[in-house]
């Protein structure tokens, strides 16, 4: 797609391409060539995009190809990762050309909605995205677990397939906004171990039913022995208790416990006393790409029978523009054009309420929506829901 008369769109078409922009990456994201090789082979050529001019390569991302849960559904997401832009061709426009262009094919594509982690915030309000949610790395001295609950066995897993784990994990995403149901190059970064670092994982219960997983490895920082969980998921109480006494059994040697969760985390709530704490967060953003197909793939609670009168402002995709009437029936929507218009609102600021990551009230408080007071009451009602957040990054 030639996007200008200096710039070109596209994919890798050749080895020279491939070359180009692993050298262009590895230089924006700090990491070593082999690193390249690695990456491109784990998510696949065909899903990288990049603009060049003439035959040089100006800037490159990559498309993962997966869905995010909200109210209870997998909808179909482009999460978009590594995006980099030559330093000498920083602040020409050239980012948001390739931001642009490629949320235009998504949206050709028919996919509802796109999910990022930001460098800046700045350059993805520009093209429609909006904060969306949290991923937030708790840590806890392990002497102050104080777990002793051993009801349920652990059972070591080699070799290491996801597969294993997938449908453990599903269940648990499934229940909570935006987690992810997993592209196979997500797990593989889970599941294989970086630099010198052992990757352990165990099921919890019966082999034959189990009731959870725990995927971790162990490190180093200064003179102390660290536990990272890389990923999780309990099903019971019991798988609960049980993980805690595993991380519990670990105080001879290892100082403190390190996993990613939400802003609250009701994993914690079983602890005798809060002793832990975030060590650092990330706000991860979204874009809704098709206002109607993300509204009608979306769960809402199931009691709730009613109409939303929404309109919509979008400078990059026309078909977003105007009215849509929301209507909500045993847990699905449906969406039409037209209605009143009495829930105003810009893109972004829907995508912030489409995650439940911010209520309308708090939207209007600051200048986000307008809305009558009874629109307003309806879509609380609506997107009302788990705090959004997941424990990947990407």
């Amino acid at each position: 797609m030639v996007i200008s008369a200096q710039l070109d769109y596209g994919s890798i078409s050749n080895a020279d391409n491939a070359e180009q922009l692993g050298e262009l990456l590895t230089q924006c994201f700090a990491s070593s060539p082999n690193d390249w090789q690695v990456y491109l082979n784990r998510i696949g050529q065909d899903n990288f995009r990049l603009i060049r001019q003439g035959e040089k390569i100006v800037g490159g991302l990559a498309i993962y190809t997966m869905g995010q849960w909200y109210g209870g559904q997998s909808i179909p997401m482009a999460g978009i990762a590594a995006v980099g832009i030559a330093p000498e061709y920083r602040g020409t426009g050239a980012a948001y050309t390739l931001m642009q262009c490629t949320l235009q094919e998504l949206h050709q594509q028919g996919v509802p909605i796109s999910t990022l982690y930001p460098a800046t915030q700045v350059l993805y309000r520009k093209v429609g995205y909006e904060q969306a949610g949290i991923r937030c790395n708790w840590h806890i001295p392990t002497e102050t677990i104080q777990w002793r609950d051993r009801t349920l066995p652990m059972s070591r897993v080699k070799p290491i397939r996801y597969e294993v784990f997938q449908d453990l994990y599903s269940q648990q995403a499934q229940t909570t906004n935006g987690n992810l149901n997993r592209n196979p190059a997500i797990w593989q970064n889970l599941l294989e171990a970086q630099t010198d670092q052992s990757v352990y994982a165990y099921l919890i219960g019966e082999q034959s039913q189990p009731e959870g997983y725990v995927i971790c490895t162990q490190s180093q920082e200064a003179d102390n022995l660290l536990l990272n969980i890389q990923d999780w998921a309990f099903l019971t109480p019991a798988a609960a208790r049980r993980f805690w006494t595993f991380c519990a059994d670990h105080r001879s040697q290892v100082r403190q416990v390190r996993w990613y969760s939400s802003l609250i985390d009701s994993l914690m709530l079983p602890l005798p006393e809060q002793t832990a704490q975030i060590r650092d967060q990330k706000r991860w953003m979204l874009r809704i790409l098709d206002v109607s197909k993300a509204l009608e793939k979306r769960g809402y609670p199931l009691p709730i029978e009613t109409e939303l009168h929404l309109q919509v402002q979008d400078e990059l995709f026309p078909a977003n523009n105007g009215n849509f009437i929301l209507s909500v029936s045993q847990g699905r929507g449906k969406v039409t054009p037209g209605g009143t218009g009495e829930f105003r609102l810009h893109v972004r600021a829907l995508a912030s309420l489409f995650t439940s990551l911010l209520t309308p009230e708090q939207l209007r408080q600051m200048g986000y929506l307008d809305s009558t007071s009874a629109a307003l009451s309806r879509a609380t009602w609506l997107f009302s829901g788990s705090l959004p957040w997941m424990p990947d990054f990407f």
